[in-house]
């Protein structure tokens, strides 16, 4: 019996550049050539969603990693030079960060260290859950025509803050670009000092140390140069807890301030752009009309004496007309009620909690013994509270155009229904008939103020009149307010103009009359951002590097495979944090698998050292007997877990066949003794290649744990050692294999697992019932995606 069961086969319409186990739940996340991002599950490899490419976030992946929790997916996209977070339970963004160099490597990691500061941190309740109240879930979407948002409540950008226990999100690039994110949202350190293109990142579980595999281009002909660098990262380890505070107080700020866009978005799209109908039809009537009167006397006429002239009769009557003018009644105070509720229940709930913590940030910078050293500075934090604070006074200064524009258009709608009825010779109800002389009032102040004609505004926006004031606030460009509010008069306002002392207070936060609310959400985006980048800065220049080592040369005229696939591959020992690298050198037809391994913990005794592996002739009879042992090439290779190393390999050259087997090493057999991969000495004036001669070689002849992996050109593995499963890609990128990888352990938690998949496709139908001619199609494929599914289905598995 095969030492691995196989428990999915799928032939995919679109190459993949790169795939990685979910950490918790049985999923593999693809990235393919189109830009598509797709989940499946283990059973049959059936596809549980995907995310198409889109323009605004970008369409070329380049890199793809899991939060330990395997609840949030990140992928880096190169030709926006964007990060996405994706939640895995739907295709949806829940959070995007721009970086300043395309992504070429990303690795999500776990802090594992234990203190009793920490658990003390973690177990604790979070305060402002007792102190705040819980943010109300954002409506899904506004309907335009019952004129209300959804009952459907979306609540998913919570699930950004994630764990109470670090995490960091590594990021590497192009030219040395290296940050750190901690919860995948906060940069606490952008890394210097280090040459050429990212390859791959490990960082330390205690956060002492960052591995990185760089590409080194020296000239356009010359050979690649892949070099080992190891950084030291001794400050975030020194303040893990501080560090750790801090970085959780940034992500509940990250946090709030994608709600906050979130809500701005609902509010613009609650707003209609059939509330700017009396704008143009008014500037039409400008442009058309004969007479020297302005419209404001036209209109003023017909509130005085009933009598309209017959220009304005025929835009009332034919223009507007009485169901028109309903019509935009019945908008305009739906799309502004649905504002009004979320500026008050979402957007000043966000706000204030924003201030709440930046607050508390504030508090933690003025503990200088703790926190200076990790660059948070108060006066920064001081200009990001007081930037809140403008987007407050904003944001209420919104809500009483609002109110006015609502008690306005609701007077003046009500006094233009009867006139235009009195028009028509239609029935007037008795008591839309009474008119008292506040109302006359009311109205033609509505008059004085918004029917003005404005030819600075035609030559601005096209139109010669304002008269809704809403849409100003909620438009994302530089440009002042059409019609700021009024402040003559305002007591409040003269007392602050002549008074010198007040104008400067640091009490009083600045007000900008003449800016939209997105102007000043932007401003106040930019001075967080700055107040965030400090740390970074400062974090960063403390990373030094430890070793620098040359490894070997790449020859230019490689294949066009993805760069994600191919070797070396960095691992971290989560108990020891011992940092191994896996890479292979071809010598003579046989590409040696060579294992590095670097203590990054001084404190314990185990030895730096490196080591190749041969893997001698272990199927007897498909293979005839040479006199050469080293029968075996490795095509890829990875940790499966901390003692074992998967590895897809290939018959050498000479044999004809050239089977491609899936095998399991265990490190056991290659560290055999401890001393034993202590005799080479590295000469640093060197490569590594070029003293690979010198280097200790293990042949290692498998006994068990292997399998053939008949009709198909394996070449490349990913592996999940907590999931016990591991998917082979074959070398034209397109037909994978999937397979459970320690079977006689995983009978009795299979049905646990599979519960849990089903959990994130709900959506598709229940498999139960299938029958076995169809378990290799997706029941639960949409339309679109049929085509795609019949046709994997019908095409042959060929290698």
């Amino acid at each position: 019996m095969p030492a691995f069961r196989q428990v999915g086969e799928k032939q995919l319409p679109q190459e993949v550049v790169f795939m990685a186990w979910s950490p918790k739940r049985d999923l593999i996340a693809l990235a393919n050539r189109a830009g598509e991002v797709l989940l499946h599950r283990l059973a049959n490899f059936q596809r549980v969603w995907s995310l198409p490419p889109n323009e605004n976030t970008g369409k070329e992946v380049t890199a793809l990693a899991w939060r330990p929790d395997g609840k949030i997916l990140a992928f880096g996209l190169t030709d926006t030079k964007r990060i996405i977070l994706c939640d895995v339970e739907k295709p949806e963004s829940l959070h995007s960060f721009s970086v300043d160099s395309s992504v070429t490597y990303m690795h999500w990691m776990e802090v594992t260290e234990e203190s009793s500061v920490l658990t003390s941190f973690y177990n604790a309740e979070d305060e402002s859950n007792l102190l705040l109240p819980k943010l109300p879930a954002l409506p899904k979407n506004y309907s335009t025509t019952a004129k209300i948002f959804s009952e459907e409540k979306s609540d998913e950008i919570m699930k950004l803050l994630g764990d109470v226990r670090l995490n960091a999100l590594v990021l590497g690039g192009n030219s040395g670009f290296i940050e750190i994110y901690a919860y995948g949202m906060f940069k606490i350190a952008t890394v210097a000092g280090v040459a050429g293109s990212c390859r791959g990142l490990c960082l330390s579980s205690d956060l002492k140390s960052l591995s990185v595999i760089t590409e080194i281009q020296g000239s356009l002909d010359s050979e690649a140069e892949i070099t080992y660098f190891q950084l030291d990262t001794s400050l975030l380890s020194s303040y893990l807890p501080e560090v750790t505070r801090m970085a959780r107080k940034f992500t509940h700020i990250s946090t709030l301030l994608q709600y906050i866009k979130l809500s701005l978005t609902c509010m613009c799209e609650a707003w209609e752009e059939i509330l700017m109908q009396m704008d143009s039809r008014l500037t039409k009537f400008v442009q058309e009309k004969n007479t020297t009167t302005s419209v404001q006397d036209e209109f003023m006429q017909l509130l005085l004496w009933g009598k309209a002239s017959l220009e304005l009769q025929a835009l009332l009557m034919n223009q507007l007309t009485v169901k028109g003018l309903k019509k935009l009644g019945q908008s305009i105070e739906s799309s502004y009620s649905s504002i009004q509720k979320l500026v008050v229940s979402h957007l000043q709930s966000g706000s204030e909690a924003l201030l709440y913590h930046l607050s508390e940030l504030k508090g933690m910078a003025l503990w200088k013994q703790k926190y200076e050293s990790l660059g948070l500075d108060a006066s920064g934090i001081e200009e990001a509270i007081t930037a809140v604070g403008s987007f407050i006074l904003k944001a209420n200064e919104l809500l009483q155009v609002i109110d006015s524009s609502m008690k306005n258009f609701k007077a003046f709608f009500r006094w233009l229904y009867v006139a235009m009825l009195r028009m028509s010779e239609d029935h007037v109800l008795p008591e839309l008939n009474k008119m008292t002389q506040k109302d006359i009032t009311f109205v033609a102040d509505f008059l004085t103020e918004h029917f003005n004609e404005a030819p600075e505004l035609y030559n601005r926006k096209g139109k010669y009149f304002n008269v809704e004031r809403v849409g100003q606030y909620l438009k994302d460009e530089d440009d002042d307010l059409v019609s700021p509010p009024n402040t003559e008069g305002n007591q409040w306002f003269n007392f602050l103009k002549n008074s010198t002392h007040l104008k400067e207070s640091p009490l009083l936060f600045p007000y900008y009359p003449e800016k939209s609310l997105h102007f000043v959400k932007r401003q106040m985006e930019g001075v967080i951002d700055q107040c965030l980048q400090k740390p970074a800065d400062v974090i960063g220049k403390s990373v030094h590097q430890a070793v620098c080592m040359s490894l070997y040369k790449i020859s230019q005229s490689e294949d066009s495979t993805p760069q994600l696939f191919k070797l070396p591959f960095l691992w971290n020992d989560k108990t020891s944090n011992i940092h191994y690298v896996l890479f292979t050198i071809l010598e003579n037809s046989i590409s040696k698998i060579y294992i590095l391994r670097r203590n990054t913990d001084t404190s314990r005794s185990v030895s730096n050292g490196i080591l190749a592996v041969e893997f001698g002739n272990f199927l007897n009879n498909s293979i005839r007997e040479t006199s050469d042992s080293r029968c075996y090439s490795c095509l890829d290779a990875h940790f499966y877990d901390d003692e074992t190393v998967t590895v897809v390999l290939k018959e050498s050259v000479e044999q004809e066949g050239k089977e491609r087997i899936l095998a399991q090493l265990p490190l056991s057999s290659v560290y055999t003794t401890k001393d034993e991969d202590r005799e080479f000495i590295w000469d640093s004036t060197k490569r590594l290649d070029e003293q690979s001669d010198e280097i200790p070689t293990h042949t290692v002849v498998l006994e068990s744990q292997w399998r053939v992996l008949e009709n198909m050109k394996a070449q490349y593995v990913a592996v999940n050692g907590i999931r016990r499963v591991s998917c082979v890609l074959s070398s034209n990128l397109r037909h994978v294999r999937v397979f459970e990888m320690d079977v006689e352990d995983d009978g009795e938690v299979e049905e646990e697992e599979e519960e849990e998949t089903t959990q994130i496709a709900a959506e598709e139908p229940n498999e139960q019932n299938q029958s076995a001619e169809n378990e290799d199609n997706v029941c639960g494929a949409s339309a679109e995606e049929l085509p795609d599914e019949i046709e994997e289905h019908e095409s042959s598995l060929e290698p």
